[in-house]
């Protein structure tokens, strides 16, 4: 018997479940095919994507109509009290523990909600063991880690495959800015050094005002809908191969949690412009001229604004240490790694009273002490 709601089950068990048409078990999403595979009997159910071209929706239009016209589904997550990552949960299971954090989850109590529903997604590329490897690999360099981190990671099965929601944007962009225009120029100064009289060439800056008007376009801006990752880690898990984006398909997400988005469409953009922003003052620069330039002022317009909502495979760990959470991220598709890591004192105080001991003898056999 379930412990989950009935609606949890009766909306989602199509959703995170599929039947294996061979012995009616659960199917799970098989990393680096394009199939699902049974655990129990072998077989393999085939997927067969979509021919659809994946679209992107006009921003504007979805924040003037709202959910009425937009293509949005209903979902019932779980909301961890530790970090607040809400996620899907796969019907049957009564409790767990928060890929995010590690804190403990009874799933006793859920939400429903309206959301966007994702337009496409990149299935799951590397397996739990491949992602552990490289894990492995990325904690070898570590200086000074932990014991207990090692112990922690000998555990393959604390690794968690998560689908996290992200946005891209596409934008054009017109620029008006002011700012001045530094020409260098030299003059001959005179000065005296040691009694004799001497000349050098010293460089000055002519500052001219300017003012213009700069346009851009920007592809593809990602931005990570979910606040339950260190945003800086996740940024260098890219680059994600878009060019094999597959139309959005539940299959994919068998086996798998899903977050769903915790910064909405609107805020989305918000960070889009961030990250737009050092492009728009770099072509400011290039655009005033001259040997140096200033920006006084920047004005930029958005517009023709396009919008994706997709899924990106991440491997998850978090550990505790001290009452501090540390996250471990592993790109799903690459095997890229990033995370937050821990130090252990006495091993930098040990490791710095080697040192000493390692110094002070050395001087003691140069005789630097007799």
């Amino acid at each position: 018997m379930s412990d989950l709601s009935p609606e949890f089950e009766g909306k989602h068990a199509e959703t995170l479940e599929t039947k294996c048409t061979n012995c009616g078990a659960v199917l799970n999403f098989a990393p680096g095919t394009n199939h699902l595979k049974c655990q129990y009997c072998g077989a393999e159910n085939e997927i067969f994507p979509a021919e659809a071209p994946i679209e992107e929706l006009d921003f504007e239009q979805y924040l003037q109509d709202g959910a009425m016209n937009a293509d949005t589904v209903q979902v019932v997550t779980v909301k961890c009290s530790g970090c607040g990552a809400s996620t899907t949960f796969q019907p049957n299971i009564a409790s767990d523990t928060c890929a995010f954090c590690g804190m403990p989850i009874v799933v006793n109590e859920s939400s429903t909600a309206t959301v966007i529903k994702p337009k496409s997604l990149l299935p799951f590329k590397i397996t739990q063991k491949e992602a552990f490897e490289c894990f492995l690999k990325w904690l070898r360099k570590l200086w000074f880690a932990p014991s207990a981190l090692k112990k922690f990671v000998n555990q393959p099965d604390k690794l968690r495959g998560m689908y996290i929601p992200f946005w891209t944007y596409d934008s054009d962009t017109t620029t008006r800015y002011t700012g001045a225009r530094g020409t260098h120029y030299y003059v001959t100064e005179t000065y005296t050094s040691n009694g004799k009289t001497e000349t050098r060439q010293v460089q000055k800056t002519r500052w001219t005002p300017v003012s213009g008007t700069v346009f851009k376009f920007f592809d593809d801006i990602l931005v990570v809908a979910s606040t339950s990752l260190p945003m800086k880690y996740v940024n260098k898990l890219e680059p994600w191969d878009f060019e094999n984006l597959a139309p959005f398909d539940d299959r994919y997400l068998s086996g798998f949690r899903t977050e769903t988005y915790q910064i909405d469409l609107k805020n989305g953009f918000e960070l889009a412009k961030k990250f737009m922003e050092p492009g728009i003052r770099a072509l400011i620069r290039q655009d005033i001229g001259g040997d140096e330039q200033q920006i006084y002022s920047v004005n930029t317009q958005y517009s023709n604004i396009k919008f994706k909502h997709l899924l990106l495979p991440i491997w998850i760990s978090a550990y505790r240490f001290k009452n501090k959470v540390y996250r471990f991220l592993v790109n799903g598709r690459t095997g890229e790694v990033q995370g937050e890591r821990p130090y252990s004192f006495w091993k930098i105080f040990f490791f710095t009273l080697g040192c000493i001991v390692v110094i002070a003898g050395l001087l003691w056999a140069f005789g630097v002490f007799k």
